[in-house]
């Protein structure tokens, strides 16, 4: 992706984003002394839920975009860094992440070193969505390759997130792990000129394919994706949407 977030439209669903990180929060044991890293904070829609969850912290968001980060507030500090290239500077009691590392890729190699930054007894959370095979997200890469096969070709395609038990095998060597996934039904209101689930997904799972196409192929690439999202997510009396979506969580104590 090259254009930065658009924290406005991100923030259009604050709360149907928000409740994983609250739902995550909720299962991290008490951590041992050190501070509270939000790897991902955008624009500080969790701060005040680990403020409250963790009173005696120091709570530090860290993000690498400006205009997200520029809007989050409710941190002790925050640091303007891609999470590939973090490293906390003092003790880690708590390394939290809510629907940010699917961006970056190896959780093989991310995950294990950012777990290594750890105070002993220390936690790694982290919520991750794992809508990849819906029809919100598959309909994306099928529509991109057959009206654009320059430019998108997944052929080779592999998830960016893989199972809850995919996570306890990566991870189990160093430490106990709790996994698990969550179906959560968001109940989308009625959108003029573009359907519900394209307004949650525009802001996140859209921006790549947005990102390299002109106006007015992406305008033929949306009108597409809406008559795709009709058929799977079709309108209730009101126009609203129900829209089911998946998401992967664990936490490791090191």
């Amino acid at each position: 992706m090259t254009a930065d977030w658009d924290a406005g439209s991100y923030a259009r669903f604050r709360a149907e984003r928000l409740r994983p990180a609250l739902d995550l929060m909720m299962q991290i044991e008490t951590p041992p002394s050190g501070g509270v890293f939000d790897l991902g904070c955008g624009d500080g829609a969790a701060a005040a839920g680990l403020r409250a969850r963790f009173p005696k912290r120091e709570i530090a968001g860290v993000d690498g975009s400006p205009a997200m980060l520029s809007r989050a507030k409710g941190y002790h500090r925050t640091h303007l860094c891609q999470i590939e290239d973090w490293r906390p500077e003092g003790p880690a009691a708590v390394i939290f992440s809510n629907a940010a590392l699917h961006w970056l890729g190896d959780h093989a190699r991310l995950l294990p070193r950012l777990a290594g930054f750890l105070e002993p007894g220390g936690i790694l959370a982290v919520q991750m969505p794992r809508q990849f095979g819906a029809p919100s997200h598959r309909f994306l890469r099928d529509i991109a390759g057959s009206m654009f096969p320059d430019r998108f070709d997944f052929s080779l395609y592999v998830p960016p997130v893989g199972t809850a038990s995919d996570y306890v095998r990566l991870l189990r060597h160093l430490g106990p792990v709790s996994a698990w996934e969550t179906d959560y039904l968001h109940h989308l209101g009625p959108t003029q000129g573009e359907h519900p689930v394209r307004a949650f997904t525009q802001s996140t799972a859209l921006r790549p394919f947005a990102d390299v196409l002109t106006a007015t192929e992406l305008s033929a690439f949306l009108s597409a994706y809406d008559a795709a999202l009709g058929a799977a997510y079709p309108p209730e009396a009101d126009g609203s949407v129900m829209f089911p979506f998946r998401r992967v969580f664990f936490t490791l104590k090191v």
